[in-house]
């Protein structure tokens, strides 16, 4: 299995961004390359597909030692730098046009939070004292995204900083001032920010971040985890995301890890089980994992809708993940799920003449070409770190 992540991430996923995205008359990255493998160069360049092409290229750099990949971790450093970030207020700006002129100058903490994941990540890489402190520069930016008074981390802001009406990273989520999603894109680049700065501030704030999702996102009896709240931490959202419970699991156990306390990790580890149980329902019998259920009450086992399609993500997570809950638990029936997905993924989602990963299947099993091959969402980061973290653990 090994030798089949290896392969498929230096044969496949990496080459693909590497021979077509590259911008080399605007610099950086292009934007979108649409699900018919259509390039449209002039399409705007979003923050959060920048810092994962950041991370994905440093990650792979660290592991393989490969030039080419620390050329295109180096670009994506130096063009994030250049003009993602604000030079007047601070954090990097959601969305650029093609030419690298801001176009959407919000402040999303969900792109702070993917930044500081590539910095932190190249520092690993290549010992760049400076991408390291642009790392803690974020981390200290994040600090103030935080609610002192309520726990937890708002989701957006304006430009300079102040309350913004609609603060939704995309028009599929509510509108709402605290969600999971955001907390834990936070939580994963502090846990790789304490790898390489030992410092007090990072570990309180992680281990606050690790109680948030105990305590307030995940659903104590169904082992959940909540999606959308209000400032003051009331639910408001009863959709489940399997895709978001099965990286959660994984995540929030190597959360606990890198603190280094016994005890804490011993009671992640119940709970990363336990969350990773529950995902388990979206489990099918070819070994994919559908996207959501929507409950049409707040009720307990209510009845309600299942997004069916097979997103890109979701199964990479749910490969990492089972392998995770195998690694922590011993138990060959994760491993068995995560190898499972793995074969439907090489089956249905990799796209064997045009490279890189399909989008999605719909539920019916046809191939989704509507949405990007690559774009404002569609990154090399959840197939990347698939292979990656399947290949050093």
């Amino acid at each position: 299995m090994k030798n089949e992540l290896k392969n498929e991430l230096t044969g496949n996923i990496l080459p693909f961004w590497m021979n077509n995205m590259q911008d080399n008359e605007h610099g950086g990255f292009y934007g979108e390359i649409d699900g018919n493998n259509v390039l449209h160069p002039q399409a705007n360049k979003g923050a959060v597909l920048n810092a994962r092409i950041l991370w994905t290229f440093s990650a792979a750099y660290r592991l393989f030692q490969q030039p080419e990949y620390l050329a295109i971790a180096e670009r994506a450093f130096q063009y994030i730098q250049d003009y993602f970030i604000d030079k007047t207020y601070g954090g990097v700006y959601w969305e650029l046009d093609y030419k690298g002129q801001p176009v959407n100058t919000k402040k999303q903490t969900y792109a702070q939070g993917f930044a500081l994941y590539g910095f932190s990540e190249f520092y690993r890489a290549t010992g760049n004292e400076q991408a390291l402190e642009l790392a803690k520069d974020f981390f200290f930016l994040l600090e103030t995204c935080h609610d002192d008074e309520l726990g937890g981390y708002l989701e957006a802001y304006t430009q300079d900083w102040k309350p913004i009406e609609d603060v939704r990273l995309s028009d599929k989520d509510a509108n709402e001032k605290k969600t999971m999603n955001t907390h834990l894109h936070v939580l994963e680049p502090y846990t790789n920010l304490y790898r390489i700065w030992k410092d007090e501030r990072v570990e309180k704030a992680q281990l606050r971040l690790i109680s948030i999702f105990t305590e307030q996102i995940l659903d104590k009896q169904t082992h959940h985890l909540n999606l959308f709240f209000d400032e003051h931490w009331a639910l408001k959202s009863s959709a489940v995301s399997y895709g978001h419970d099965i990286e959660a699991a994984w995540l929030l156990y190597e959360a606990a890890e890198v603190l280094g306390d016994e005890r804490l990790l011993n009671n992640i580890k119940t709970i990363s089980l336990q969350i990773a149980d529950a995902a388990a329902e979206g489990l099918q019998p070819d070994g994919s994992m559908i996207y959501e259920f929507s409950p049409l009450s707040f009720r307990r086992g209510a009845e309600g809708e299942k997004d069916a399609d097979r997103h890109w993500w979701v199964q990479a997570e749910t490969v990492v993940g089972y392998m995770y809950a195998y690694k922590i638990s011993g138990d060959a029936a994760y491993k068995e799920k995560s190898e499972r997905a793995w074969r439907y993924i090489q089956d249905k989602i990799v796209d064997k003449e045009n490279g890189e990963w399909f989008w999605s299947r719909k539920a019916a099993g046809s191939i989704n070409h509507v949405d990007d091959k690559a774009g404002f969402w569609k990154c090399p980061y959840h197939n990347s770190r698939m292979c990656m973290e399947l290949i050093t653990n």
